[in-house]
Order: C-alpha cells, then structure tokens, then sequence
C-alpha cells in the first residue's frame, strides 16, 4: 500500500496553477505517456491507494462526473482567488473538477491527487497513513454535500445515492405496527456466517427477528411487554447502490481483529424486488448490475487497495488479457503433432540430439549458455554424464562438427547450417534482450502479426469492458475475472451497483470530452502541448552522445601508438551527434565540418591508452546506426584514410594494442657536482624510487603482439645485450631499490623469452625493462649472479635529509618556516642512525638550543604523519630506512632495541594529536606497563585495565592476561592502547551492553512500553538506528520501514558457557525491559551490532555463547517479535520490498525467512520469493540494495570461477561473492509482467549519490567531509520524539452557508 513518501510533490496536469508555485521534483524527465488501455492511472502519495480506488469509481461513474462538470466558476468559485481575504471559492469540488479532467485528456501514464489532498487539509505525512474505503466513502460525500451548499449541484449526492431503509416493529397480539425510516448512502452487508450477497441481504431484509421469552417488547397500544416481530425492507431505491462488506471481524477468545477470507458470492446483476418494502413497479425499477469492485489484499492491520471497473462509456482500449495463454496452447499443440511426426530420437547419439533442439526451436537456434540444460531436458541426463567422455566438452564438440553447426548473433547461439534462423524469426535470448532497445529500430509489427493466432478473439458486448486500476497502472480482465475476488486474501471489499435503467447517449461513448468544461479542455491541451514538447526534448537530449573526434593530420606515429602532433592545443574535436542517426550521417557531418578533407574518409572507434591513441574496428556500415555500432557518449572516433597516417602504416585491434614499458639503462656519466646537489632532491628521488639508484629511465611504447626481440632490435640494442625485468619476489637485500640502502634486483630474460610477445611474458603497462650491455659489468655498480643482476646504489645518491622540528609537531602551519630547516647528510645502509642525528645537529647547528633536551629521528608516512621514533643503536639498513628520505628531528628519546614505543589515551580513542606517548621495555609485562602509564598522567588506584584498539580505531578488546610481556601478546612499535577504568570481567565471564530495538512498523502497545527511569539512562540515550539496508539521510527515507529506534537497555554479565536461551532469559530480567511483553524467549530476536549497525542474528537456543563467538565488549541488541522464531543456521531473514510498477519507489518492506540450506542460487530466492507474492519465478527481477554506495546490484546468473584441478564449475551461491547477502539485507522485486522498469534507483538513491559525489569533492579539495552515516550505541542522539497519537481520517470544509 505504500509508495513514494515524496510522491506528492510532484507536480503534473493541472497542478502547476493551483499548487502556489510548487516545484517538481524528480529532474527534467517527462511524465510517461498513457499505456495501451488508453486510461490514465493514479500516483499513490505512499498510502494513498485506497483514495486512488475510490476517485476512479467516481470517475467512472458517468452520472456523477456529468453532475460534477455541470457546476461552473460562477458556482464554486476560481481557484487563483482562494488565498484572496473574503472569496468564498469551493475549492473542493473544483480540485476534484481538474482531477477528473486531468484523468480524461491528459496524456500521461498517472495524475497526481496531491492538490486535492491538499485542499482537503492533509498535511504531507497525512498521504502515508492507511485508512479505510468505506469510512473515505461517507466522509468524502459529506465534504461534498458541504462544499456545494447554495449551488444547484448541492443535492446530486442525494439524488445519486441516498436511499430510505423502513424499520418496523409489529405486535404479534393486537397487530399495531411501530415504523421507523432510516436514510443510507451505503449499505453494509454481513460476511461472516453467510455465503452470498443475496443470502446477507435476505437476513436483512426478509428473515423477521422475533422478541420471545427473555426478550419482550413494549408495546405501547398493549401497554405491556408482548411478542413481536422486527423486520426492514427497502423503501425508496437510489440509481447507485453501494454495498459495504464487513470484511473485518473481532475474535473475543483471542482478542484480536481478523480478516474474514472465506467465499463471498455475489453477482453481476441482482434484482432486489424481494427486499424492498413497494413490490408492484417494473422489474427495471428494481434491476441492478455491478459496474466497480474495490479489492482489498492483506490482513486487518494493512494491505493495499486496487479497483475492477466496467468502462461504462468505452473511453479505454481493451485487449483481451489471454492471449498469451491462447498462443502458449497452440505453440503446445503445435510441438505435439511436431513430436508424433518425427522419427524417434537417438538418444546415444549426440550429433542427433543437438540437431533435433535446434530444429524444435522457433528461431531455428540455441543460446550456448541454454544448451547444456536443453539437452538436460531432451534425454534426462546431463552432456558431461552421458557424452563428455567420449566427445570432450561440448564446445569443443560443436567446433569439430563446424560442417554441420554455425556460430551466429556474434557467437552467442548455435544454428544448424544446412538451415540457418533467419533475421526476422531469431528470437533474442534472455542474455541478448535489454531494456535499452536500439531506438532506431521501432518494433516490427509484421512480425506481432505473424505470432498473433489467426483466429481472433471473438469480441465481448459493448460496455462490459473491465479494467484493473491499480494506482498507475491499467490492465485489461475479463467479467469472469471477477469470481476470483470472491474469497482469499485479496477479496472484494465494496461493490457498486447502478439501475439497469439508466442508458447513456450515443456522443458519451468513446468521447472522453462528454460534458467537461471548455476551460478544462483547453487546459487539458495546453499541458499535452507542454509535455509533448518536454518529452521530445528529452527524447533528443536522452539519445544526444558525446564524441570525440580524432583527425589524422593531428597525429603522428610513435612507439607503436598515435601520439598528437602539437601538445599545446587539444587533439580531439567534440561533437554532439544523436545516436538514432546512422554512420552515414556521422560521416556526412564530419565532411561538413572538415572542408578540407580530401579523398576517403574512415571512422575508427579508438581509445586512449598509457602508450597513446590505439584504434580498433571501422566503423563500415553506412546504413546502421550510430547506438547498434555501439558507439555511446564520450566515445573516441579516429578520421582517417584507412591506410595510414603520415606516410606510416597503423595496426589496428585488440592483439595490436600497445605495452608502454619503462626502459632502463645505466648511467655512469660524472656530472657537475653543484648540479647534482641542486637536483638531488627532486629529479634525484624521483629516479631512485621510480627507475632505481644511477639508472636513467625513459617511456616506450611497443605493439602488444611484438616479441622481445623485435624490441630489443626497435631500441637499436645489440643481440649480446640483455634484457631483465624487475625481480619483485627476492630477499630483503634484493627488493625494492635501494630499501636501507641495499640494491635492487632484476631477472634476465632467458633466450627462448626473445620469441615470445609482451603479452605472453604478461609485461602490462608501467613495468619496467632494464637493458645491459655486456661491458656494463665492468662497474662495480652491476653484478651478475646467474639470472639475477643486482644493482647497487651509487655514491652520489646516497644521502638522508633530516628536518629539524623544535615543536616535534606534524607540519602545523603555526611552524615558522626559519624553525624548520632541512640538512642532508651523506648516509650509507650500514651508517647508525645515531651518527646521522650527531652530523645532522652539528650542520644545523642547534646545538645550544637543544641543549639539555632529548632529540629523536622520526619518519614521516605520505599524510604527513609523525611515526614512531627510529631505534638509533641500529644501522640505516637494519632500521628500515630508505636512503634519498627524509627523517624528522624532534623532541623525545629514541627507543632502544628492547623497548617499544607505545601511544596511549585514557578512557575513550583518542583523537589524532591528543593521545600520549610512553617507552615501555617489551619485556615488561601489561600490568607493569598499565603502571606506567597511569604515573604518567597522574592517575591512581587499581580499578583500571588496559584495552586495545579493533581495526574501526575504536575501543576494543580488554588484555586478559595482566601478567604477560608485551612481546608475548604481539603488541608492537607505535601501537596504541587505551587505559579503561573498571576492573577486568573475570575470565569466562563476558560483559555485554545491551540495546532495544524498536520497530516502527509494529504498532502494539505492548512493545513501545519502555522503562525509562530504571536504568538510570537519560534520553539522550535514544537513538535512531538504521539496518544493514539503509543509510542516515536528511530526508526521510522512501517507503524504507527499516528505520527504528534503539534504546539503551544496560549491561549484563553473562558466562561464555550459558546458551543463547540463557542470554535472552538474562537480558529479560533487566530493569528497563520490564515493560516489554515477550511470553517466551522464542519471542525475541538478537542481533549482533559490528561497527554501529546490525550485523548478523545469534541463532540456535542451546548453542553457547562461546561457541557464537560471542566476546566481552560486544554491543547486542533485542528485538521483540509478534510470532515465535528459530531460525536454522542456514536461515537467512531479508528486508525484502516490492517494486511500484510504474513508479520509482517500493511497496513496505516486508520481512523474509529465506531457507538456503539446500540451495542459495539466485534461483532458489526467486522461487521463495514468488511463492511468497504468488507470482511467476520467472517474472521477478531481483537486486540487493548497497546502502553505502546508494546503488543497486541486480541478482542473476554470473560466470563462476572454474576449479583448474577438477575443471568442474562451482555453485552459484548468493551467500558468497559477489553478493554476501546475509542477515538484514534489503532485496528489491521487480514484477517484470506489469512494470517493465529495470531500474531499481529511487530518488532517495539518486540523492544519496550525490551527496557522497559531494563529500567526495569536499575531501579532494581539502575541506570538511560530511558527518559520516554511522550511528550506533558510541554516538549520542537527540532526545527522542514522542509518538504521534493516531488520528481519525476527517476532510476540511469551508464555511459557504
């Protein structure tokens, strides 16, 4: 029943007057046009679905919509002078007016109901709420009765449908007769204990009700207490009759409401001459037949309402809804007769069998990926059972027999030669057929022709058209679809009947402008021309690509890839081009363009790679266009003659795509000394860290498909030259270059490499290509030891500068830059760190200003971050410093070998810049270093632990075991560790925070109840929790349900031994769960919370704590349930919503019990799914909600991995990669059969993108992020809202007597 919370926004049709310049949301894109029924749907405000049922009844009733537009503006008043001060405008009926007309002429798939809700009084939230029809009925017909006093339509409801019931009363002992008249608009009929309409209605109106025994009555002629007689007929007749159906009962021995699902007969056309009081008119006078059903589905607690309605004056266009099934039969009987005239199938014979699947099919061709399980379904035994071992996999079976078989639509189906499908009967497969149909290509309707049957359908009466209005959607049924609302879940809820005599005129028919108002037909067209023209903009802007031309004369060729001539100016021309042309007329634009241009002209779809611009196929089709070429936006186009560019010849394809490798030489030339010193620190880096220590490197490019040889020869090397790669699995010695000042290692290519291409030898782009001579050996900078030749720093490049730092901070901006000097000292790998910091304070000569104060060296990570300070007893290679860095000296002592440099902050994580730094020995045990620490800061006494941090860098795990060194519990150089006040939970015992979670979606009292004082929490301590399926926005989420609130409950101390069961139990006992009603401990559910959201669901009853993996720490959370559960361990509970067909939102989010123990395909949750909903497995399109990123990933087949030791493909699981679906997790249904939209985004989605685009930015440039979407029980909220009390459904009128 809900759909988009901010659907009444948007303003459509007649809106834009009346809504006081309101917006429309939802972007530039045009509402859609009418379907194929021609009848005009309307948006459900998110639980509005019960006024859209109602409002569609009204319109098709004639009668009613003709007295509705015979009211003019000098009646009810003009809506631009509703906000005037004394203007008495009905604003009412003349918004209901523009509705129905909107309904009528306006070409768009939905109208919109928000300006007549508005003028009823509602406020935004008041469209969410449900409410029920029939109370709808009465109150609307009430505010209309009001609205139109004074006016000649003041009496139409009355004259419509009011209608008089006689009471009477008649003594069984002197006769007298007591009568009482009572006025309906709606008659409500019983449905429990009676089968039938007419059955209610002759309890009603026939059965008399005796006063007997205990139960007398007064009769005022006896004047006394006397047997009598009660009975009501029917006196006067409206020409509507509406009948309500108490669907809704109450069961007193359980005390709760329930829905009254049994079968409830009742007919098209019905005669109520025995039930009225006057019996003596014409059977016209009494004839009835059924023109609307209003169709409840769901329980008494919610649901959603749709209408079946008889198109009275044919303004639809019906289809009959069967023809599928009628074509479905027929193909059947077809294949049948198919089957009796062939010979019998050899089974044993694979040839045969694959022949007979694709000579059986329609389009004479298989899908490959279909056609293993064809043959599954052929001779019941799978290809790899029956044939693999004597005939291989079947691909490599169909390319042996390519005498018999042929590949077509691109490789993707398999067809036989000798009779090969043609273009009009290949049928795409489900692989082929997307929603982004070339727009070029309109469909063909020959082709619907051929598949239609030839026999037509024989056409029902005039006027007995049904349709099903569904909010916006339209769908043809037929009369005897209605039979199935008799009973069920979804059951008809109110009937409404008119006069079999009243006759409609002639014009009406088929005339949707009968009786509206001139100004509305003109408004009406007015706002077609506006949408005609917004949707032909779209149409234009949404097929408009970007493109990139490339032209020749701007290239040249370089390093086997087109390089520009000129890099001061842009190489590429744009053009904007509309895909729905074709290549012809792209070629003919660019000739316009390009007056110069002489000779022939190609197009080449080209890319841009690390080497250059590579170009792959021509684009040779004149007559195709620009989308079925698979040219979209921001594609490259490369203009040229075909042949080459610039007198050279240009390969073209994928096996021709260029490698840029980094080729390396030595270089051992002397250079100035001053102009070393003044590069070193920039150039001098660069080529250390980039192309290794006295190595110069430069960027080449090379076609993917040319060997090494070829290479060595393009770099003009000789043959006794080598060529290594970089060596990136050696020793510590031999990795990366100069790391502690040691070499760097590189593999030789062995001679049989020099035949073999770069994308054999799997060199990709970026990787580096050292070239040697034989006489480079000479220096002692390159030795050889079998394939490896390692390269050793040079003199020159060796060095480390060290930055002095008096403030020891982080590169504050309050540093002066005079403060902060720099020095570079002449290092090497086995120098100590000590001797650096001793040269380094003597050149900066800062001897007396660090005198008496200790200094460290620190390094510096690429944020700018200080890291902890270096062990100065160790060498520069020892201590993992690289040469050509710089080192930080600041205030501090150096650690030593035993001694570990610790960070630390009490109470809570610390901030970055506010923790504190301590040297404990790693020897030293926790207890003796927790000591430490608190002398440190001053703190005293024993009731204090220490904790380290989890890998969130929040508060984590307590350190058990306080008699254990450091070096034991891995606790290494610059970590930190939390100093927590409170003794350590006794070992096997686990301290547990525990937290209420409340569901909105259950409105039972005895679940809000909530003890606030008990636990000594204030509210602050009431949060707002969102689950794994949604994010924190702003704006309320649409439709999501999954929006609850968490409460604090307190903390209970539990044994890692007791059971689950155990742990609920406990957590009851709590004093701010005493007002929570759970009878049993099945009622409860527990979550898990990880890093502030809901993680998983503890299950198994009698498993232990321990075994749940349950730790001290750990944030829980309970979660009352209406019904008992006990989930399996393959269990899996999903948030699941349905789609709106139509619109861009989802029904409420229902929860689903997924059993995945046998199965987890994506197959086995769309079965569950469809017996869920009652629909076809096949029609639902599934896809799981990533809340983080605000995107939707659809669920279907996927290519798994296949195993190389057993060559067996491995399961689809959704359980696994990629999608991990686990507890919590939001799944979307798309129910393709009446909603052909594939998108799951809503607006909410959109929104959220963009605001992670934004933070995004936000972080690029330097600023503050967004606060992050994480809330949880570390994260204090505002107090908490109350709960706003229910409110009778009531419409606003003005006063117009």
């Amino acid at each position: 029943m809900f759909g988009n919370l901010f659907e009444e926004e948007e303003e459509e049709g007649f809106s834009s007057t009346s809504s006081g310049g309101r917006v429309a949301k939802g972007g530039d894109e045009p509402p859609p046009p009418r379907g194929r029924s021609t009848l005009c749907g309307i948006k459900n405000q998110g639980g509005t679905c019960y006024l859209n049922s109602l409002l569609q009844t009204l319109l098709f009733t004639p009668e009613f919509r003709g007295e509705l537009f015979s009211l003019g503006a000098d009646e009810l008043g003009c809506l631009e002078d509703k906000d005037k001060p004394g203007a008495k405008v009905r604003v009412i009926p003349l918004e209901l007016q523009r509705l129905f007309a909107s309904l009528l002429l306006a070409d768009q798939q939905s109208a919109s109901t928000a300006d007549l809700t508005d003028s009823f009084g509602w406020n935004s939230s008041e469209g969410t709420n449900q409410h029920d029809v029939q109370e709808l009925n009465r109150i609307l017909f009430c505010a209309l009765e009001h609205s139109l006093v004074g006016t000649t339509g003041s009496t139409f409801i009355h004259q419509l449908y009011h209608g008089t019931i006689v009471n009477s009363i008649a003594c069984k002992e002197c006769g007298n007769v007591s009568q009482r008249q009572e006025d309906f608009l709606d008659l409500t009929v019983c449905v429990c204990g009676v089968s039938s309409l007419e059955e209610a209605l002759w309890n009603m109106f026939v059965e008399e009700e005796l006063f007997e025994g205990n139960n007398l009555y007064r009769c005022g002629q006896c004047d006394r207490l006397v047997t009598a007689a009660k009975s009501a007929k029917l006196k006067k007749l409206p020409p509507f009759m509406t009948m309500s159906l108490l669907r809704f009962s109450f069961d007193y021995a359980k005390c709760e409401r329930y829905k009254e699902t049994g079968r409830y007969v009742f007919p098209l056309n019905i005669n109520l001459r025995p039930f009225c009081e006057e019996t003596d008119g014409e059977d016209s006078d009494y004839s009835y037949e059924l023109f609307s059903v209003i169709i409840h589905k769901g329980g008494c607690y919610g649901g959603h309402y749709h209408v079946y309605i008889r198109d009275i004056d044919q303004l639809g266009q019906w289809e009959p809804p069967e023809e599928e099934c009628k074509i479905k039969t027929q193909k059947k009987l077809k294949d049948e007769v198919k089957q009796m005239c062939e010979p019998k199938l050899q089974e044993d014979d694979p040839l045969s069998v694959i022949s007979a699947i694709i000579t059986q099919e329609p389009s004479k061709s298989v899908l490959l990926d279909q056609l293993g399980q064809k043959i599954m379904d052929k001779i019941s035994s799978s290809w790899s059972k029956r044939f693999r071992k004597h005939y291989g996999p079947i691909g490599k079976f169909l390319q042996s027999h390519n005498d018999v078989f042929m590949l077509v639509s691109n490789g993707t189906r398999v067809a036989l030669k000798a009779n090969p499908p043609s273009p009009v009967t290949e049928t795409p497969g489900p692989a082929e057929q997307t929603t982004d149909s070339d727009p070029s290509t309109p469909a063909d309707p020959g082709a619907a022709e051929e598949s239609e049957p030839d026999q037509k359908p024989e056409p029902e009466q005039k006027g007995s058209h049904w349709f099903d209005l569904n909010d916006s959607a339209v769908t043809s049924i037929r009369e005897s679809d209605i039979e199935k609302q008799f009973q069920g879940k979804e059951s008809a809820y109110m009937l409404f009947y008119r006069k079999t005599q009243l006759q409609r005129p002639s014009e009406a028919l088929k005339n949707p402008e009968y009786k509206v108002p001139l100004n509305l037909i003109k408004m009406a067209q007015e706002e077609n021309i506006r949408v005609q023209k917004m949707r032909e903009e779209f149409e234009a802007s949404n097929n408009t690509v970007e493109l990139h031309l490339h032209l020749a004369p701007s290239y040249r060729l370089d390093n086997g890839a087109l390089q520009p001539i000129s890099k001061e100016q842009s190489a590429s021309t744009p053009l904007s081009f509309d895909r729905r042309k074709t290549v012809g007329d792209l070629r003919l634009a660019i000739y316009q363009m390009q007056e110069l241009w002489e000779g022939d002209m190609a197009l080449t779809v080209a890319r841009s790679l690390p080497a250059g611009l590579h170009l792959y196929n021509t684009l040779i089709d004149d007559g195709v266009s620009l989308y079925s070429a698979g040219i979209c936006t921001n594609s490259d186009l490369f203009v040229w003659n075909g042949r080459e560019v610039c007198g050279a010849a240009v390969l073209t394809g994928a096996e021709w795509e260029p490698v840029l490798l980094n080729v390396v030489r030595p270089f051992l030339e002397d250079c100035d000394q001053e102009k070393a010193d003044e590069m070193e620190c920039e150039e001098g880096r660069e080529s250390f860290e980039n192309g290794g220590p006295g190595l110069k490197r430069e960027a080449r490019g090379f076609a993917g498909a040319a060997t090494l040889g070829e290479v060595r020869e393009a770099l003009g090397e000789p043959q006794e030259s080598l060529l290594c790669q970089e060596h990136k699995g050696g020793k510590r010695g031999e990795q990366g270059a100069g790391e502690g000042g040691g070499a760097s290692g590189w593999r030789v290519f062995p001679p049989d490499d020099m035949h073999r291409t770069l994308k054999e030898l799997s060199l990709k782009d970026g990787d580096a290509l050292l070239v040697l001579e034989p006489q480079s050996f000479d220096s002692s900078l390159f030795t050889r030891n079998g394939d490896v030749v390692t390269v050793t720093t040079p003199s020159d490049c060796r060095w480390l500068q060290v930055e002095f730092r008096p403030n020891g901070g982080g590169g504050e901006e309050g540093d002066k830059e005079e403060e902060r000097r720099k020095i570079k000292v002449p290092a090497t790998g086995n120098m100590l760190l000590c001797e650096v910091k001793q040269r380094a304070i003597e050149e900066l000569q800062i001897e007396e200003q660090t005198s008496g104060a200790q200094q460290c060296l620190r390094q510096v990570d690429c944020t700018g971050k200080l890291l902890p300070p270096v062990c100065e007893e160790l060498s520069v290679r020892d201590a993992g410093v690289r040469l050509m860095t710089t080192l930080t000296l600041c205030p501090g002592n150096a650690p030593k070998a035993s001694q570990l440099f610790l960070h630390f902050s009490v109470g809570t994580a610390p901030s970055a810049g506010f923790e504190k730094d301590i040297l404990v020995e790693k020897s030293c045990t926790v207890k003796e270093c927790l000591k430490a620490m608190l002398d440190d800061v001053g703190l005293d006494g024993t009731c204090w632990h220490l904790r380290r941090l989890d890998w969130c860098e929040e508060v984590g795990e307590p350190i058990m075991d306080e008699d254990a060194p450091l070096s034991e519990l891995k606790i290494n150089n610059g970590e930190t560790l939390i100093v927590t006040e409170g003794q350590l939970p006794p070992k096997g015992f686990l301290k547990l925070s525990v937290w209420l979670y409340l569901d909105p979606r259950n409105n039972s009292s005895d679940f809000t109840g909530f003890n606030h004082t008990d636990n000594g929490h204030t509210e602050e301590q009431m949060l707002e929790l969102l689950t794994a399926s949604e994010t924190h926005s702003p704006s309320p989420p649409l439709c999501t349900g999954n929006t609850a609130e968490l409460r604090s409950a307190g903390q209970v101390e539990i044994s890692d031994e007791a059971t689950l069961e155990d742990l609920k139990t406990q957590v009851l006992t709590l004093p701010a769960l005493q007002d929570v009603c759970v009878p049993i401990t099945a009622f409860m559910r527990v979550w898990q919370l990880e890093c502030q959201r809901l993680a998983r669901i503890l299950r198994g009853q009698q498993l232990t704590l321990k075994k749940l993996k349950l730790t001290s720490g750990m944030d829980l959370c309970v979660q009352p349930l209406l019904k008992e559960e006990d989930l399996g361990p393959k269990d899996v509970m999903l948030n699941v919503k349905m789609g709106v067909p139509g619109e861009r939102c989802f029904y409420p989010t229902e929860e689903l019990v997924w059993d995945a123990a046998r199965d987890s395909s994506p197959r086995s949750l769309r079965t569950c799914l469809a017996a869920h909903y009652g629909f076809s497995p096949d029609s639902l399109l599934l896809a799981k909600h990533q809340p983080d990123k605000h995107t939707w990933e659809e669920m279907s087949t996927w290519n798994q991995q296949v195993s190389k030791k057993k060559k067996k493909r491995k399961a689809e699981s959704l359980l696994g990669a990629p999608f991990h679906l686990k507890d919590g997790d939001t799944v979307g249904i798309k129910n393709l059969l009446i909603d052909n939209n594939r998108n799951f985004l809503t607006l909410e989605d959109e929104r959220g993108q963009q605001r992670l685009r934004e933070q995004a930015e936000q972080r690029r440039k330097g600023g503050p992020a967004a606060d992050s979407d994480g809330v949880g029980p570390q994260k204090k909220a505002g107090p908490n809202k109350s709960r706003k009390p229910e409110v009778a459904l009531s419409i606003n009128v003005g006063v117009f007597r």
